[in-house]
């Protein structure tokens, strides 16, 4: 049992709640107990409940009842009466039958690993499409028990209701709003996609190569993001800090401008419901002409973290060619000791896809930025151009657009290597007076 994070948050509008982990023994999973405990109590306080106790629970088998054992149950029991826990959340999944029997238990709300994810998730939504994709995650979600009653159309704050509500209504009815709202809110989503497709078209035409961070939650990428672009993104220590993408343009050692976006962070056991939502907004990733998996290296479970991250990409469907688009940035090097810390940044000499960084303090990211202006060039067209030398603004454009690598004259005439992506390459082969040599 732990109590450690008891008065984590001060407030005492906070609900006070217990996190419980079930696992079972002698599991083959890959993440330690204790470990997923305390992302389990980070979650719950990232949405500032008062996180009283927490406790791993090891269990011979699931019990189809109340998941959890009769002993357990009991146990548990009388530490939310001692406590006086309004909330517990078990983190796991916990089926409609199970999450009412250990309500009626404990005689105290109970919500599962889920339904935090979509409560974190509704309240931290900016954007429209944000908002819709989360609202869609929930109600799909909630359509599936109905527990309880529908409360998202009348909530007093942000997040879907799970975490409290007035009590039961008709099933029948509930059934009904919320297919009705689904409907709405598909509707409504094609229209947004459709606007996204049209601000990416637009982006191509101008265009810039697209760079996006990715990466377990809290590993630093809204740190990063501000510390590249020099801009103010909203960066705390939590879980889910950044839920809407956020793009910022971003000048590259060569000179070269690409346009860096900041993601969603992944998380193990990510709800399905929340994958397919968030399909849209993870798009820009898709999209991308670079990856940037930003890994918190000083976290006891960074190589899981990974995994975890990954297997998400791979539900993104971006093929096999995306690994050669990749770059790890080894974030948080400041936290390490002197040895692990000489020993990422030695591996950073080493590899052409790992750079180690501290987006806190800066360390590293010059190197990071020539790595990505080293990957960005090399998937680059390399033309040789002659242009007539009175054609300054041919020769402007060139430099503008693309990396000119060489540019040698005559008396009448510039001949140029130069680098540009495919989309420059059509334009330039579009202007009048430039002619590309084979």
């Amino acid at each position: 049992m732990s109590d450690k994070a008891e008065g984590s948050d001060n407030r005492a509008s906070a609900i006070r709640a217990l996190v419980v982990h079930p696992y079972l023994k002698g599991g083959a999973g890959k993440r330690d107990p204790d470990q997923h405990l305390d992302e389990a109590v980070g979650l719950a306080q990232a949405i500032a409940l008062s996180v009283v106790a927490a406790e791993a629970v090891a269990l011979s088998k699931r019990r189809p009842s109340t998941l959890l054992g009769e002993g357990t149950v009991l146990r548990l029991k009388e530490l939310v009466e001692e406590k006086e826990i309004g909330l517990v959340i078990v983190d796991g999944l916990v089926s409609p039958i199970q999450q009412r029997n250990l309500e009626k238990a404990w005689d105290c709300k109970v919500i599962d690993r889920t339904g935090l994810i979509l409560d974190i998730f509704g309240a931290r939504a900016r954007t429209r499409e944000g908002t819709l994709q989360v609202e869609l995650a929930a109600l799909t979600y909630q359509k599936s028990r109905l527990v309880r009653s529908w409360t998202h159309l009348e909530r007093q704050r942000g997040g879907f209701g799970f975490l409290g509500g007035p009590g039961e209504t008709q099933i029948e009815t509930d059934r009904r709003l919320i297919g009705e709202r689904i409907a709405r809110l598909k509707k409504e989503l094609e229209e947004v996609k459709r606007t996204r497709d049209l601000h990416r078209k637009a982006r191509k035409r101008v265009p810039y190569p697209i760079v996006a961070l990715v990466g377990y939650t809290n590993a630093g990428k809204s740190t990063l993001f501000n510390r590249l672009t020099k801009s103010d993104v909203f960066a705390e220590d939590l879980l889910f800090a950044t839920l809407d993408p956020t793009m910022r343009g971003l000048k590259l050692p060569s000179g070269r401008k690409v346009i860096l976006s900041d993601t969603v962070g992944f998380v193990s056991d990510l709800p399905h419901e929340l994958v397919a939502a968030f399909r849209a907004t993870l798009e820009e990733v898709r999209e991308a002409d670079l990856i940037v998996h930003v890994r918190d290296l000083a976290h006891a479970e960074t190589e899981e973290q990974k995994s975890d991250v990954e297997s998400v990409l791979k539900e993104l469907e971006l093929g096999d060619a995306y690994q050669a688009r990749i770059i790890e940035a080894l974030n948080k090097i400041d936290l390490l000791e002197t040895e692990a810390h000489d020993g990422a940044l030695a591996l950073s000499a080493r590899s052409a896809s790992k750079v180690a960084v501290s987006a806190l303090s800066g360390e590293g990211c010059p190197a990071l930025l020539e790595r990505i202006d080293a990957l960005i060039s090399k998937s680059m067209n390399r033309i040789k151009v002659t242009l007539d030398r009175a054609d300054g603004a041919g020769l402007a454009w060139l430099y503008e657009h693309g990396e000119v690598i060489s540019n040698q004259e005559d008396e009448t005439q510039a001949h140029l290597v130069v680098r540009l992506d495919e989309a420059n390459l059509q334009r330039l082969k579009a202007r009048p007076g430039a002619r590309i040599d084979d």
